[in-house]
């Protein structure tokens, strides 16, 4: 199980990696599905628990694939707790004549349990000019940061949650608390009851339903399966992509505060291999131009190779196979969960 590293918007960047540990709540949540374009069984929701512990990790970098125009979900590898300072029994910092403490903590809401990871902490400071200047930053659980007396604004960042607070420093030791009200989410398709393996599918997620209007660029792209994605309270929606042609599915979903939503989404589809041969059974030819259409003739999927594999939406297409300056089709239908090879007649 991973949390995974993220990059906000176009330009900033933001590298996460720490363990994180959310406590039990005592009460169980009920989750909400608002509707699938997919029909009814193309999307599964198990009631939401407890976010599990896991160990926590040292810190890591995390750079995209190249390429990625939309963030990724944030990411957090677990790691034996002994490898990573930053939840080691905190110390407390010396204080030079004049200076302030402030000890900082974060839980999911009142009287809600604590936040015991995946944090990251700034503090600023405004400048005579207006601007704020990052004085202080710690990714501890509950970190003490001496500053000179004055007014500060602190942010708290869980994944993609985050609270900032102004905060009035003053020559004593202070404590706050922030409240973040933040959940879960961790993804998984099938095709039946075959669980699709890791790198063939992956899910991009977006803030509200699927059927309101408004900006849709997706918040975390990329997804895979098994990370789990901090962010806050509310409803949001899944584009599930499985492969690179048209097996997609639209799920919404609602994330609680310190739950652990699990969705399951159900593709129909199957993988089909295509083969140009001159009889049932024959050699693939090498060098073949494919395109894959469906019945009104819009293009599926294009490609070169003797064998190309492409994963279809259950349904019906047609494949035409150039070869030689020669053009060959042949109709073909897709059972979802049946993997199987199409072969085009060179005829």
């Amino acid at each position: 199980m991973s949390i995974g590293g993220t990059r906000l918007g176009r330009g900033g960047q933001l590298v996460l990696a720490a363990g994180i540990w959310l406590a039990a709540l005592a009460a169980t949540a009920n989750a909400q599905f608002f509707g699938s374009t997919q029909g009814p069984d193309s999307f599964t929701l198990r009631p939401p628990r407890d976010v599990p512990s896991v160990p926590p990790a040292p810190t890591q970098s995390f750079i995209p694939p190249s390429g990625n125009v939309a963030p990724k979900g944030p990411l957090l590898q677990s790691l034996p707790a002994a490898a990573n300072p930053a939840h080691a029994a905190p110390t407390a910092p010396s204080v030079p004549a004049g200076q302030g403490v402030l000890a900082v903590s974060a839980r999911f809401g009142h009287d809600l349990p604590a936040i015991n990871g995946g944090l990251h902490w700034r503090v600023y400071r405004t400048e005579p000019n207006g601007l704020p200047r990052l004085v202080k930053e710690e990714k501890g659980a509950a970190p003490s940061f001496v500053l000179p007396p004055g007014a500060y604004v602190v942010s708290a960042g869980f994944g993609l949650a985050s609270v900032t607070k102004a905060v009035q420093v003053r020559a004593e030791a202070m404590k706050d608390v922030f409240e973040i009200p933040a959940g879960g989410l961790r993804i998984e398709g099938r095709v039946g009851d075959a669980r699709i393996p890791q790198g063939q599918i992956s899910f991009d997620l977006y803030k509200g339903s699927q059927f309101e209007p408004g900006d849709k660029r997706p918040i975390a792209s990329a997804i895979m399966t098994g990370d789990i994605v901090l962010l806050p309270e509310g409803a949001y929606h899944i584009v599930s992509n499985y492969g690179d042609a048209n097996a997609t599915v639209r799920s919404d979903i609602r994330v609680e505060v310190g739950k652990l939503t699990d969705a399951t989404i159900n593709h129909h589809a199957a993988i089909i291999t295509l083969k140009l041969v001159n009889e049932r059974g024959g050699e693939a030819r090498a060098d073949t131009q494919w395109s894959v259409l469906t019945p009104g003739g819009d293009v599926v999927k294009e490609s070169i190779g003797a064998f190309p594999r492409v994963i279809l939406a259950e349904g019906e297409y047609r494949a035409i196979a150039r070869n030689d300056n020669k053009t060959y089709e042949s109709e073909f239908r897709v059972v979802n969960g049946v993997d199987r090879e199409v072969e085009v007649i060179a005829r």
